[in-house]
């Protein structure tokens, strides 16, 4: 084993040694491997508001390992606190400042391996990030999934009720009962969003313990799991297994194929991307399509199934969910088991793995199949999105075609443009939104006002029976992983830079065609056109248009607009 980098820079940087010393260290704590254990810990949300607990553990398992660990932390915000107000604007400028934070803690300071804690939105695709500029042996515990609460009820439920109370459908009593009952627990929201997501997605790139993404948050189990990766993260170290030696094009590949077998958020067309690039891989929309055509969804948990999130891991988890697709699966690529993924199914299998989380299932008398189904009886055969392009949308968009109904699968419909949420959503509350409508919300990208999901929308449309298959949404924004319904999110490029999307005029005609992967303009003031003759349209409108000031002219949001890239490459810096 060639000598720790912490030992290099011991040697050349004396100061060292008396400043660990005065943190708490004891002396011979200083020869040991060196590992930082950072987390999103803080009173922030449910979310981060328990990995404290579990950062203790990883560093138990630390030093019972032999090594010495050390704290960090870089609180995460909360998608859902920050919704209805201009904090939204705030989420995905977070993933990239605490991706920059993770690094500078990493870099400044030596050590020999990571714990990357996290458990939300942004939260644990920003670790993911700092792992891959870091490049340190590297091992990542999800803080888990929060209980249900009375009769299953979960988080993304209260946009649906909170629109039939604006509509007067239920009482304030109800309202406030279901408020407070929707969130009994610590762990990220039950229900298979953004955070739930992008935990199975650590795991899918072989960064985590095998099955130990998105346990129960308040188990025995999780709290095991932290201290295993902190013993783990040691062995690593001496081992000078580094993140980039085991995170590859084909680690990618994985995780994409696990994302359409989960139908999890789209959320992960931006992440995952972003992601990536601090790995050295290409990875675009054009990959998430390709892979997922023809694959099964499987995943009967919430918003696109039946069941909480907490009964993923019941049903065996992320194992469960690559036996039944590791026929397409690179079962060859390595984790940081220092064994490969193949093997670590094998053992999953051979260490009773399966029998002890069927446990859990029992008392419920459900078997795994109810929450996991077989390939060859899934809930869909398509993967769960599709990537777009056409005219609106010439690098690309992006919908959930598992969320979407039937009906607008191929459908043409009138331009209804609004240059902010607020607009639309009133619009929609009022019903000055009709049948055969599209949506448009512009001007919320990453350069317009820094992407924010347009959750509240979503749920207004999808709440709605009369507008729930026969309108769509169509954005230059994101949206929640717990959205449902018609919605096109992420259409690039951005109406800030002048595309398609900001030319678009009231009354234009807009073809949605899921199956052919197309999102066009196709019509002029309720009149279709050619092609040609619409490009001529929009060239002339491109004429008169002109760019907007920026909306944020200082602090963080300013500094993100101005560098942040389309939201089809990710919409991070840099």
């Amino acid at each position: 084993m060639s000598q720790l980098k912490s030992q290099e820079l011991r040697a050349i940087a004396p100061e060292l040694d008396p400043l660990r010393l005065g943190t708490g260290w004891k002396p011979e704590d200083l020869s040991k491997p060196q590992i930082i254990i950072e987390s999103t810990f803080g009173d922030s949300h449910p979310g981060s508001v328990h990995l404290l607990d579990l950062a203790e553990e990883a560093r138990r398992g630390v030093r019972d390992a032999g090594g010495a660990g050390a704290r960090y932390f870089t609180t995460d915000i909360c998608d859902g606190e920050a919704q209805g107000h201009d904090g939204i604007n705030y989420s995905l400028a977070s993933r990239d400042m605490i991706a920059n934070m993770i690094e500078i803690h990493a870099n400044a300071t030596p050590f020999d391996g990571g714990v990357f804690i996290a458990s939300c939105d942004k939260g644990m695709p920003a670790h993911l990030m700092g792992i891959g500029r870091v490049d340190i042996p590297s091992i990542v515990v999800s803080g888990g999934v929060m209980d249900a609460g009375p009769d299953l009820l979960t988080l993304e439920q209260i946009g649906k009720y909170s629109a039939m109370f604006e509509r007067k459908e239920i009482t304030e009593e109800q309202f406030t009962y279901y408020k407070q009952n929707a969130c009994p627990s610590c762990g990220a929201c039950s229900f298979m969003g953004t955070a739930s997501t992008m935990q199975i997605m650590a795991e899918a790139l072989g960064l985590m313990l095998p099955g130990s993404a998105l346990m129960p948050a308040t188990s025995k189990e999780l709290r095991e799991a932290a201290y295993q990766a902190g013993k783990q993260a040691v062995q690593l170290a001496r081992q000078g297994l580094t993140a980039h030696k085991i995170v590859t094009r084909e680690s990618f590949e994985n995780a994409v194929i696990v994302h359409a077998a989960i139908s999890g958020s789209t959320n992960a067309l931006l992440h995952l991307p972003a992601i990536a690039q601090e790995f050295g891989v290409e990875l675009d929309g054009d990959d998430f399509d390709r892979l997922h055509r023809g694959m099964h969804y499987l995943l009967n948990i919430r918003p696109t199934g039946h069941w909480p999130a907490q009964y993923f891991y019941y049903a065996g988890g992320v194992p469960a969910v690559m036996e039944e697709i590791k026929r397409f699966l690179h079962l060859d690529a390595l984790t940081v088991t220092g064994k490969t993924l193949g093997e670590n199914l094998e053992n999953c299998r051979k260490n009773s793995f399966y029998e002890k989380c069927g446990a859990f299932l029992e008392p419920l008398h459900l078997e795994r199949r109810d929450i996991i189904r077989p390939f060859d009886d899934p809930l869909g055969t398509d993967g769960s999105i599709a990537v777009l392009k056409g005219s609106l949308c010439p690098d690309g968009a992006v919908i959930k075609h598992t969320a979407a109904p039937r009906e607008m699968f191929q459908k043409t419909l009138r331009a209804r443009p609004f240059d902010c949420e607020e607009d639309a959503i009133h619009a929609i509350l009022t019903h000055a939104i009709r049948p055969g409508d599209a949506v448009i919300i512009r001007y919320e990208g990453p350069k317009g006002s820094g992407m924010p999901e347009m959750f509240y929308t979503t749920e207004a449309i999808s709440s709605d029976p009369e507008l729930a298959a026969s309108i769509a949404l169509l954005t230059d924004g994101r949206f929640s992983g717990a959205s449902k319904g018609p919605a096109v999110g992420h259409i690039s490029p951005e109406a800030a830079e002048g595309s398609p999307i900001a030319l678009v005029e009231e009354g234009d005609l807009i073809r949605i065609d899921i199956p052919a992967r197309r999102l066009d303009i196709v019509g002029v003031a309720g009149e279709e056109r050619t092609p040609e003759e619409v490009e001529q349209v929009l060239q002339a409108r491109r004429q008169k248009w002109t760019p907007r000031p920026p909306k944020y002219a200082r602090g963080v949001l300013n500094l993100f607009s101005r560098h942040a890239k389309s939201p089809m490459k990710g919409g991070n810096m840099g």
